[in-house]
């Protein structure tokens, strides 16, 4: 007897940022009527950074997706949530070990907490994994001082979506991942994670030049965009899984404005799951292909986080040798006798040189160890996959 499951898929990062995200209430509220609709099992949005965004799209959507779970974490929250057709018999988070820079205030991703989040459904008595994610941000491609932090991200979230397989049918992957096909995170998420694209084109989800919020100069450049949002999916045990329908929805304008959604393009699959059974277990093999690709996607990972390390500790040196330098000219503030009428002034200006002490030695030490400590554990844990990826190749 064969069973047959059918889930339709989709994934937004819908730019929800209070303050500064154009449009947000009007492009929110034209989102929440739409996953309304009926026409997704399970949806998948990033960057729900308003706690009042979330509970306003889980109470108008409630009717044709009752089960919801948004995943806390960080100064402000993930921004990650999953709401579903079908119950959420179970969730869970995992926070990355590294996330950006606290003191990079205009990037604002180690204020999230960012992680990978997983919400288990029961779909006709079977158990379904969905992941969701939104990987570190590539603010310049050219000169990326997040890569190793973004490779870190990818390989754990890979890791976390191995290790929690269990007897799910279907394990999906939905979220912004920030990278693109090719890059050095995306071939390592896939090969570790053994994970499949449900798209077999480079359709553009950002800077897509019909987006009313990609810039016009990013428009006149000729740009194509890039294609950064995805579901990706890994078939359970014995099961066959096939992609009946991939494709961008919400393409057009939202309702009755000439504005998108978001200044991301969203991304729907559907899935169909063909689940025999009284079978004998199959072996999941790898192909040469995959096991090739692994080994060489691990080795050059590997490699950016030694260089990483290497920057950390001249980084390490460089704040000390800050810290010292203000720290003298602190001392000569102090002993300093102010010009008459300038006591609050040297008052203050001793204040911000103190805190700057502070801030220096801060760096040095606690943050410079959090983040040596976060990339050295993803290369630990890169070198074990690599040596059993080798093994495993010569046998």
């Amino acid at each position: 007897m064969i069973s047959v499951i059918e889930l339709s898929i989709l994934t937004l990062n819908i730019w929800g940022i209070p303050l500064i995200s154009k449009d947000r209430n009007l492009r929110v509220a034209a989102i929440g009527m739409e996953i309304a609709k009926g026409d997704y099992d399970v949806v998948s949005l990033q960057e729900v950074w308003s706690n009042d965004d979330f509970e306003y799209i889980r109470r108008v959507a409630q009717k044709t997706l009752p089960f919801s779970h948004y995943f806390h974490s960080g100064v402000i929250g993930s921004g990650l949530c999953i709401l579903s057709k079908y119950p959420i018999t179970m969730t869970l988070f995992h926070s990355w070990s590294v996330n950006g820079y606290v003191h990079r205030i205009q990037h604002g991703d180690w204020f999230g907490g960012k992680g990978v989040g997983l919400c288990q459904i029961m779909v006709q008595k079977q158990l379904v994994n969905i992941y969701i994610a939104h990987l570190h941000a590539e603010y310049d491609r050219n000169s990326d001082d997040y890569k190793a932090h973004r490779i870190i991200q990818s390989f754990d979230t890979a890791q976390f979506i191995e290790s929690t397989r269990g007897d799910s049918i279907l394990q999906v992957l939905a979220g912004d991942l920030n990278t693109e096909p090719g890059d050095l995170a995306h071939r390592l998420l896939l090969y570790t994670s053994k994970l499949t694209e449900t798209c077999d084109n480079n359709i553009p989800t950002c800077d897509n030049p019909t987006n009313s919020y990609t810039p016009q100069s990013t428009k006149e450049s000729l740009s194509n965009g890039k294609r950064i949002d995805y579901i990706l999916y890994r078939s359970g045990r014995n099961c066959k899984t096939d992609v009946l329908e991939y494709k961008l929805p919400l393409s057009h304008p939202i309702p009755d404005h000439p504005i998108s959604f978001s200044d991301h393009e969203a991304v729907s699959s559907r899935i169909r799951v063909t689940i025999p059974e009284n079978v004998l277990e199959l072996k999941q093999n790898l192909t040469s292909t995959i096991e090739n690709g692994l080994i060489d996607a691990l080795t050059e990972a590997i490699v950016v986080c030694e260089e990483n390390l290497e920057k950390l500790r001249s980084h390490k040196t460089v704040y000390f040798s800050m810290a010292l330098a203000v720290m003298m000219t602190l001392f000569y503030l102090i002993d300093m006798v102010p010009p008459y009428g300038l006591q609050t002034l040297f008052t203050v200006l001793r204040v911000i040189v103190s805190g700057l002490v502070l801030f220096f030695i801060a760096m040095a030490t606690l943050w410079n160890s959090i983040e040596v400590n976060g990339i050295l554990s993803g290369k630990l844990a890169m070198e074990i996959s690599l040596k059993n990826a080798a093994d495993s190749e010569t046998l």
